[in-house]
């Protein structure tokens, strides 16, 4: 039991391996980024529209409220 545990735990005499996991790792936390900032974009982009429709269908709802009170 006691070495399939320690298998999985690996530290290289040659801390060189550590390189490419480091860039990759680098890599994804920019394309991670890049993508949240796209997603937030896109995100107030919708808002915006929603946030006209919003306003047209209240005022069309005030409109049709008014011509009821006449």
């Amino acid at each position: 039991m006691n070495k399939f545990v320690l298998g999985f735990l690996y530290f290289p005499e040659d801390k060189s391996g550590y390189i490419p996991a480091a860039f990759e790792f680098l890599v994804l936390i920019i394309l991670c980024a890049l993508v949240f900032m796209w997603v937030r974009r896109i995100s107030k982009k919708q808002e915006a529209k929603a946030k006209i429709l919003e306003d047209r269908i209240l005022s069309q709802r005030q409109q049709s409220t008014q011509k009821i009170e006449k």
